[in-house]
């Protein structure tokens, strides 16, 4: 990475750490946080930095549920906290983890360029889509500053947190304690994004200039039906296939959660890992202890 100075806002969020541990330029690294592991926020203002990267979000259903109404605050104060900050630095670079959810829907099949549908303020489900979608419309409203927002659907690595609630960790979980995993019987369809890729598209738009919203993506995504295959198989997954349930997911359902954008190509990314092989590597390394 050129870049010589790269403040990382929410250092400890799950992505964030990745980033941090697979970090390997020449930049120095400015980590703030709310607790003892990173420098506090009142610092950052003062600091000089080529890059602002802002990790600050939920970070797992669970978490999104609890915040409720506070998720809308909270992404606002810290995207608005990078944007003053650029306002008085203009040649720095912003690079914003944004969702999938900013797309709106119900996600019966994958997300499109150009198919973001509006999104229902008093739905509980849709606040956190909400978060996103405004942060990104006072991105592109900041037309002349290198703002790129990157959408994450799924994601796998070693480091995940086992105790939250979305699907993977409950299958790792599974595993690890010897326990049943059970399921609805509704298809599925997710992409899940390897931190080496995730690493090289932030490389990506250190590079380039521009004002986008960039779709993560893997070489391939995966079924919920090759998902249980390949856990049972691999790592002696223990399943069982249930009725559905008539509550909802927490965030939406979403029956195909991933996109079919392939604009991030044009920056020159190009993924190293299928969600399969991705998967493969970093369920390996929990269950392994390495």
């Amino acid at each position: 990475m050129g870049a010589r100075s790269i403040a990382i806002l929410g250092a400890t969020s799950w992505i964030a750490r990745d980033f941090i541990a697979g970090f390997s330029g020449a930049a120095a690294l400015h980590l703030f946080a709310r607790n003892a592991k990173g420098q506090p926020y009142s610092e950052f203002p003062g600091g000089t930095y080529d890059v602002v990267i802002n990790f600050v979000g939920a970070g797992d259903p669970g978490r999104t549920r609890d915040m409720g109404e506070e998720i809308l605050s909270v992404t606002r104060r810290f995207d608005e906290m990078a944007l003053e900050y650029q306002a008085r630095h203009p040649g720095t670079r912003y690079i914003f983890l944004s969702s999938g959810a900013a797309y709106g829907g119900d996600f019966q099949r994958p997300a499109r360029d150009g198919g973001e549908i509006p999104l229902a303020p008093g739905l509980p489900q849709n606040l956190y889509g909400l978060a996103k979608q405004e942060a990104e419309a006072r991105h592109r409203a900041h037309a002349t500053q290198i703002i790129f927002d990157l959408r994450v659907f799924n994601y796998v690595s070693r480091s995940m947190d086992l105790s939250a609630k979305f699907l993977l960790a409950e299958m790792v979980r599974c595993v690890r304690d010897g326990q049943v995993f059970r399921t609805a019987d509704r298809p599925m369809t997710r992409d899940f994004l390897h931190p080496a890729d995730f690493r090289q598209l932030v490389e990506c738009c250190l590079a380039a200039d521009g004002n986008a919203a960039l779709d993560c993506y893997s070489r391939a995504p995966i079924t919920k039906k090759e998902l249980l295959a390949l856990m049972t198989s691999r790592f002696g997954l223990k399943c069982e296939i249930v009725p559905s349930p008539a509550a909802a997911n927490i965030t939406g359902e979403k029956a195909d959660y991933r996109s079919e954008s392939r604009r991030a190509a044009g920056l020159g990314y190009v993924p190293l890992h299928s969600s399969e092989s991705g998967i493969v590597t970093e369920v390996g390394a929990i269950l392994s202890g390495s």
